[in-house]
């Protein structure tokens, strides 16, 4: 059979760049695609940390994504936490509002459905979320936060009415920072750096943990034609270093690889999904891969996610790691701090400047 091709088009801060995309069906990847890598040893020797470092070197040149099972959290963790993020979105709109980003400092909280369109050439996202950003009140790292520095917190009582909701968010969102930090850790080895390499700039980093729900699709909609389905979320590359990715066992997450057909990420227990992100590819001079992906919910019933996006401090000047660049390949992006590469980016994705 002869593959059909299409194309996505993605906005980027040089203009619109367009994809090859396979009409055909997701498939299921192979084990290159999209491997499992066993982090049980992270915390060992260094030649321990080395090995991991292989492997995610491959899977970061080839997809940029990969599975990691023995990551450290808690499955009981990782349930608490999925509870509450059903206990939030399961409340009436009115509760909801009440946590609306709008009405919150440092855009966390609540988006409603439909409020977002990462893709302009694709239905609006059919999604909702409740994000946390990053505050050294909740870094694990820092016992004692500046009150100068430390940013407004989130305003907690709007959520009050929910038993443990503040508590086990913010221990998911501390649990999943420790995470990040060692596997950024061993990025920088991947990378051929000491593995501090990245340790000066991940100390107040921008990192946002978001729990994420894709309402159930209804079933004439399912029945008509699975085309017709809105999109979970748009065809897109992520903007930071790191996304660190828990999801449900609904299904939906399709990625494209280097043959331009969409993988279906299938949902393994016991794992998280880790993808590299635009920043990371930039720093790397495009030797790691920020692959384009999507979510569909084509489930009769609600779809749960929970990622994590680790970028470096908002005040850090990076450029192109020294062991990604020599006289045979120059650096092909020049030096930029990661708050204003952040800023520009969601200012591209949402047609108008945002706020700090």
């Amino acid at each position: 059979m002869t593959l059909q091709y299409t194309q996505v088009e993605l906005l980027t801060l040089s203009g619109p760049e367009f994809r090859r995309v396979s009409t055909a069906p997701p498939r299921p990847p192979t084990e290159d695609e999209i491997p499992i890598i066993d982090l049980a040893s992270i915390d060992k020797d260094l030649e321990a940390r080395k090995s991991i470092a292989s492997k995610i070197r491959t899977a970061a040149e080839n997809t940029g994504f990969f599975y990691i099972e023995n990551h450290g959290i808690p499955e009981e963790v990782i349930q608490n936490a999925l509870s509450q993020a059903k206990a939030f979105f399961d409340q009436p709109i009115e509760k909801k509002q009440l946590a609306s980003s709008k009405i919150q400092k440092n855009a966390d909280g609540w988006h409603g459905l439909g409020t977002t369109q990462i893709n302009k050439t694709e239905t609006r996202d059919r999604k909702e979320t409740f994000s946390l950003r990053y505050n050294p009140k909740n870094d694990p790292t820092i016992s004692n936060p500046d009150p100068l520095s430390a940013k407004d917190d989130f305003a907690w009582e709007t959520t009050n009415h929910l038993p443990g909701f503040h508590e086990t968010t913010v221990e998911f969102y501390q649990r999943r920072l420790t995470l990040a930090r060692k596997l950024i850790r061993i990025f920088a080895l991947a990378l051929d750096m000491p593995e501090d390499y990245f340790d000066a700039v991940t100390t107040t980093p921008g990192a946002d943990g978001l729990y994420v729900h894709y309402p159930a699709t209804p079933a004439d909609k399912l029945e008509e034609n699975n085309g017709d389905v809105d999109v979970g979320i748009g065809s897109h590359t992520d903007i930071q270093c790191v996304t660190l990715l828990w999801q449900d066992m609904s299904g939906g997450l399709q990625v494209l690889s280097g043959n331009d057909e969409w993988l279906d990420a299938r949902p393994i227990p016991g794992t998280l999904v880790v993808n590299i992100g635009d920043f990371l590819q930039r720093l790397s001079n495009n030797r790691f891969k920020s692959t384009v992906h999507r979510v569909y919910n084509r489930q009769p019933t609600s779809r749960y996610s929970m990622p994590f996006f680790l970028g470096f401090n908002p005040d850090s000047v990076c450029k192109v790691v020294p062991s990604c660049a020599d006289e045979a390949h120059p650096p092909l992006y020049g030096p930029i701090s990661c708050g204003k590469w952040h800023r520009n980016r969601l200012e591209l994705a949402h047609g108008k400047p945002i706020s700090d």
